[in-house]
């Protein structure tokens, strides 16, 4: 009974963001469309355990939204004029109106990094809604305070409600201003796919599916750009490792011991070409997403681990050190110091890393290393730490098999 209520909770939330999509462009206001599809989804969780799920669960779901927001506009008497208009939200028997899903949720990341939005805002409104996530889980994928990111998320929609934002893909000289915005929204909402933030399961497959997607429709609108490139190559390569991550038991698998079999060699070959012609365009300066991709080739393009050549990979990360140089970032060349060099370098170098003291990743790392070392009883203190900051629980339990066999078997491999 708890395993289907949890497949049907992620039936809801996986179809959620895309029915708040389309909500958002027919009500033309955001809370409204927020609260009319929250009702729809408790709607869902209490009929469909009786009624069985429906055959198209987005339809059911946007059609009952439709009408919780008309609802919800006759009883708050809010904005009078829209009253007339409300009707229309319903849509007539049979229309489903799934066909223009796909262009709204490309629509919402365009409305998200709009310039008039503050740059750190637009990603976390952007995570809010298209990934679902709660404050929280936004605030610590983004590694900042709750208050901080509730009122940036707050002051996001007050903005685009204020400033009348368009709820629309911009015209193609408007695209330039708004790719890094929306390249950092196609990015977070990939990796809450490759790494989700909380939940039972360590991924959402069909998450990073969508930001897959959205960044082949970000690299079809600008072909040339760098970033675009980037973005996409970068995707690509790590999605291509989608079915070696996981066990059959669904407990993470560390790069080190997958079956590169099993890695999906068309979408590799893609993205190491988007490469070589992303990095020719900008040979003075780098593009992050794309140094970032050259990194994720060097990992797929060995033929094992044992192949893998971490001198390539150091040097990619003192590149990306140049055009994005942050605490995770940090800590990833940090990682890599550990392959090449050895343990003892590679704590050094974690160690090193400021303002992650309470980061699960950098503290596994540092439970990692400390094991090779053969440091046990400070290697079990910060699997202890590490373990109590992971919020995700196939992580925790995959952190907590690790402690139990480190002072056998060290694995400092990212996932």
């Amino acid at each position: 009974m708890a395993a289907g209520h949890a497949a049907l909770v992620r039936v809801v939330r996986d179809e959620g963001r895309r029915v708040l999509a389309t909500l958002i462009r027919t009500v033309g206001d955001w809370q409204v469309a927020e609260d009319a599809v929250a009702d729809a989804v408790e709607r869902a969780l209490a009929t469909w355990p009786r009624t069985g799920v429906p055959e198209q669960p987005r339809a059911w779901l946007i059609v009952t939204a439709k009408r919780c927001a008309v609802d919800l506009l006759r009883r708050e008497h809010r904005r009078a004029e829209k009253e007339a208009s409300a009707m229309e939200l319903l849509p007539p028997p049979g229309d489903r109106d799934v066909d223009t899903i796909d262009d709204d949720l490309l629509r919402l990341v365009f409305t998200c990094c709009h310039p008039a939005i503050e740059p750190a805002a637009q990603v976390a409104l952007a995570l809010r809604t298209l990934c679902g996530l709660g404050t929280e889980e936004v605030a610590r994928a983004l590694l900042v305070g709750e208050a901080t990111m509730s009122k940036r998320i707050t002051r996001a929609k007050q903005k685009i409600a204020r400033a009348a934002i368009p709820y629309r893909v911009p015209d193609a000289h408007e695209l330039p201003d708004r790719l890094l915005g929306v390249a950092a929204t196609v990015y977070f909402l990939f990796n809450e796919g490759y790494s989700a933030t909380s939940g039972d399961a360590p991924l959402r497959g069909e998450l990073a599916e969508e930001a897959v997607r959205l960044a082949r429709l970000v690299h079809d609108l600008l072909p040339d750009e760098p970033t675009a490139m980037g973005l996409l190559a970068l995707l690509l390569l790590q999605h291509s490792r989608r079915d070696a991550r996981v066990d059959a038991g669904g407990r993470p698998v560390l790069l080190a011991d997958q079956d590169r079999t099993r890695w999906d060699r068309a979408q590799i070959v893609e993205a190491v070409a988007l490469v070589g012609r992303g990095l020719r365009r900008c040979p003075d300066r780098p593009d992050p997403y794309l140094t970032q991709a050259a990194i994720a080739a060097c990992h797929a393009l060995a033929p094992n681990a044992g192949a893998t050549d971490w001198d390539a990979i150091v040097s990619w990360y003192d590149v990306l050190l140049t055009v994005r140089d942050g605490p995770v970032e940090r800590l990833n060349r940090a990682v890599a110091i550990g392959e090449r060099d050895g343990p003892g370098a590679g704590l050094e170098a974690v160690d090193a890393v400021e303002g992650l003291d309470h980061y699960a990743p950098w503290l596994a790392s540092r439970a990692v290393l400390l094991a090779r070392l053969g440091r046990a009883d400070d290697a079990d203190d910060a699997f202890d730490r590490a373990i109590s900051a992971e919020a995700n629980a196939a992580r925790r339990e995959d952190l907590r098999r690790r402690r139990r066999r480190a002072r056998d078997v060290g694995d400092v491999a990212p996932t």
